[in-house]
């Protein structure tokens, strides 16, 4: 029966390895979008959406079915039950990503008010906590964990760089205010997708201690 829990939990873990790699890939090919001037890679993110909301629900029955058909002890329940909650998060962080899309597409065809440096590196940390999450969580690297919520810091404080910025633009030109403005809700998602991330690094916390840190919800 070990044997078989045993399984069926590595199953979980490698769908969600999958799950994560498709929205790294969501927020890589936004901000890949946002950099190249790429309509067609903007529009494939809000399309490939769908993907990525499959895959919630199949690894969520996969771990109600393993619930109801095993009896887990304590450490297994916490792994299966955080799983739940990295895969709400990681859903959203494919939402936001596919939100930032949207916004690009505003003005993806004008002349940039400003290179998007910033919020190409915002995009690349977001990236990047996100893949350390998703390892963490396979690991179970409590450190790796922690790691991902001291980056969460460094991406808020990009995030308000960036935004005073963009509102110094608008004050100088308000012929700039509705690009600005869109890199400000661009700057924010991204910032939000590191709030995620934290959560995960969060719910991987609580798997491998069992102690219960303040969640965000968005």
């Amino acid at each position: 029966m070990r044997n078989n829990f045993d399984k069926s939990l590595e199953d979980i873990n490698l769908s969600l390895v999958e799950m994560g790699a498709h929205v790294e890939r969501a927020i890589s090919d936004a901000i890949g979008a946002l950099k190249n001037k790429d309509k067609q890679m903007a529009l494939d993110v809000i399309e490939n959406d769908d993907i990525i909301d499959d895959f919630e629900k199949a690894i969520e029955g996969k771990c109600y079915r393993l619930l109801l058909s095993q009896q887990p002890v304590a450490r297994d329940l916490r792994t299966i039950s955080s799983a739940l909650k990295i895969i709400n998060d990681m859903e959203r962080i494919a939402d936001q990503s596919a939100d930032i899309a949207e916004v690009l597409l505003h003005f993806i065809d004008d002349p940039y008010i400003k290179e998007p440096v910033h919020t190409i590196k915002m995009g690349e940390l977001a990236v990047k906590m996100v893949n350390q999450a998703i390892n963490a969580f396979v690991s179970m690297d409590l450190e790796l964990a922690k790691q991902v919520i001291e980056m969460d810091e460094e991406m808020d404080t990009m995030f308000q760089n960036n935004r005073k910025e963009l509102v110094s633009f608008i004050v100088r030109d308000e012929g700039t205010a509705n690009q600005a403005i869109d890199f400000v809700m661009i700057s924010k998602y991204l910032e939000r997708i590191g709030d995620h991330a934290e959560n995960i690094a969060d719910w991987i916390i609580v798997a491998i201690t069992g102690e219960h840190k303040n969640i965000r919800v968005f």
